[in-house]
């Protein structure tokens, strides 16, 4: 099948967890998004590091970013590959990969860096890829983040209010109001503080479930002094990411001063807060669609539905979509509108001057 005719877009997704790349295939048409298959592929913990120390200056900084652009393009594409070998779908029925890349660093309004080889990808799978999607928005003083609040609406949009949660690495929200349009911004930490905390003390990337911080105390004056960071108190819009919510920011607050599982209820809790102070700004949210890696822990969402115990707070699982995948299927969409010359972005979410295509187009 030609690309004229081709009826498939992929759409890739590496966020600030660093626990991999989510590759789904997906097929656009008058009644929305069908996800028809999807792939995750775990980064080695030797390229998780090499990224995380991208995320700071170091030493031969532009050629340590340069190999890792190549190697992410590299299993960007072996994720590809493997998820059309099992599906059965040829790379010329596919229009196009929507591809996030990995951000390194995100310092608006100055700049931000999703390094990804898209030229590479393209050769490497034998379809056009779009990428370099934040670019675009931030050439016209917008946040370059976060992108999904605009397919977040076409994808859940109906009639009652609601707010979309997304708990990756960092947390963000989108406004979905009939009489107020569309609205988002980062809320603060997702998962990035607790995953480094429980990485610090014990065997594995993350608190499977909330298991450990079930086990602890949450200590008040450690979580006031922790939400006393100014950027909780900041206007939207406004994003955030590793440049401030990492573990040399909690060591600042000298944790080891309390026990380990105690800190870990501590971060829960944070992330918790930091979410529900500000869903809690729009009293007319009928419900919360938690989406992201934060949608399975238990602890957390247990603790959230508390937080919020006037709002229905369910996961996008609950709605038929894998909240794994929804970030992957936005950059999906994401390609779609590049390709079809619509624009992306929500200029009331990131603080753009106004809508635009987002995406650079590397054709096959």
């Amino acid at each position: 099948m030609s690309t004229t005719q081709a009826l498939y877009y992929i759409g890739q997704m590496s966020g600030t967890s660093l626990d991999g790349v989510d590759t789904v295939l997906m097929q656009l048409n008058h009644d929305g998004i069908q996800t028809l298959a999807s792939h995750h592929l775990d980064f080695s913990g030797d390229f998780k590091q090499s990224l995380l120390e991208l995320c700071n200056t170091g030493e031969d900084e532009i050629h340590r970013c340069a190999m890792a652009a190549n190697e992410l393009a590299k299993l960007y594409a072996q994720s590809v590959n493997e998820l059309l070998t099992y599906s059965h779908i040829k790379a010329d029925d596919v229009i196009a990969i929507g591809a996030h890349g990995q951000t390194v660093r995100h310092m608006p309004p100055y700049y931000t860096t999703q390094i990804l080889n898209g030229a590479l990808l393209t050769e490497l799978t034998g379809i056009t890829t779009v990428c370099d999607f934040r670019s675009r928005d931030m050439a016209t003083g917008g946040q370059g983040a976060p992108l999904v609040p605009a397919f977040h609406e076409f994808l859940f949009s109906h009639d009652e209010d609601k707010i979309i949660l997304n708990i990756g690495g960092m947390a963000n929200i989108s406004i979905l109001s009939k009489n107020h349009g569309t609205h988002g911004y980062d809320t603060g930490p997702g998962n990035v503080l607790m995953d480094a905390w429980f990485g610090r003390h014990l065997n594995g990337r993350y608190d499977e479930d909330g298991n450990w911080a079930k086990c602890g105390q949450v200590i008040p004056e450690f979580l006031n002094d922790l939400l006393m960071e100014p950027y909780f108190s900041e206007p939207a819009p406004k994003s955030t990411g590793r440049e401030l919510f990492q573990l040399d920011w909690l060591l600042e607050y000298e944790p080891y001063d309390y026990a380990a599982e105690d800190v870990q209820a501590t971060l829960l809790h944070l992330t918790v807060q930091s979410i529900a102070k500000e869903i809690m700004k729009f009293p007319g949210t009928k419900q919360v669609v938690v989406c992201g890696g934060g949608a399975y822990n238990g602890e957390l969402m247990r603790t959230l539905d508390s937080a919020l115990n006037q709002v229905e707070v369910i996961t996008s699982d609950q709605l038929g979509i894998d909240a794994q995948n929804v970030e992957a299927l936005a950059f999906g969409w994401l390609a779609h509108q590049c390709m079809n010359g619509l624009t992306g972005n929500e200029p009331a979410v990131t603080g753009a001057k106004g809508k635009r295509i987002l995406g650079a187009i590397y054709p096959v």
